[in-house]
């Protein structure tokens, strides 16, 4: 069962409402400050959970990757935790806009807190795209509204061991993070995650990954698999390579 809605809290930010999967998916998201985008879509396409599955993400934001996994995969049970109250209110509010409040709970809380603190059975399916910064001094003059999602408060080894503890022996973690932190993020999942795949995310073909989709299993012994990159634009006058154009469709996923 969804948790109470935050309506109070939403209406005095200005929210836009956008279409994803093709018009699937409805999201009311705030106009200003961090809007969910294609590392949202990525991270969903990313899990193919099974119908009776339940999947948790930490920092869920508005739900944009939730209500995106609700169409993707039905039969899932969801839930997200979010520090941000606003954020969390409108989570509430899409999962009840896209029909799905009936499997989908929002906990206002932070990864901080710990796993143990939300009083939760372990899930199969724990997702995050952490923040990207943990130095202030990284960022680029954001936004009020975009310092939360962009600035790691308590670093990448408390969003790593929430996400290991949230999961059941033999679950998959999904991370969509920076590639240059691709080093830190396998040290800290491999504690007690193995049987990894990683997905290099390139923006053209001939530049470097900037992202990477990361799956690790707990307790997996397996060896890690490097699988063939996704380019996200080619050079034409497409935004987009036909292949990120399907993900972003809900045509296509990112199977492992």
């Amino acid at each position: 069962m969804m948790g109470q809605a935050g309506s109070t809290l939403t209406a005095a930010v200005d929210v836009a409402e956008s279409a994803l999967l093709g018009g699937r998916v409805r999201l009311r998201q705030p106009v200003k400050g961090y809007r969910a985008g294609m590392d949202a879509a990525l991270l969903a396409a990313a899990v193919d959970a099974k119908p009776g599955e339940r999947l948790i993400e930490a920092g869920c934001g508005a739900g944009a990757v939730l209500m995106q996994v609700a169409a993707r995969r039905l039969g899932v049970t969801l839930a997200g935790l979010e520090r941000d109250v606003t954020a969390a209110g409108l989570a509430r509010e899409n999962a009840a806009l896209n029909g799905v409040e009936d499997r989908t709970t929002i906990v206002s809380g932070d990864v901080a807190q710990g796993f143990r603190a939300l009083d939760l059975p372990t899930f199969d399916w724990a997702v995050s795209n952490p923040p990207f910064f943990d130095d202030p001094g990284a960022l680029r003059a954001p936004g009020p509204g975009k310092m939360g999602a962009w600035m790691a408060d308590d670093g990448l080894k408390a969003w790593t061991g929430f996400l290991l503890k949230a999961v059941r022996e033999g679950g998959r973690i999904v991370v969509i993070h920076r590639a240059d932190r691709l080093a830190d993020l396998l040290a800290l999942l491999g504690e007690k995650a193995g049987s990894f795949a990683i997905r290099p995310i390139h923006p053209y073909a001939d530049q470097p990954a900037k992202r990477v989709l990361v799956q690790g299993i707990k307790t997996g012994k397996a060896p890690l698999r490097l699988l063939p990159p996704l380019v996200l634009h080619d050079r034409t006058e497409a935004k987009h390579s036909p292949e990120a154009e399907a993900i972003l469709r809900g045509e296509a996923g990112l199977g492992w």
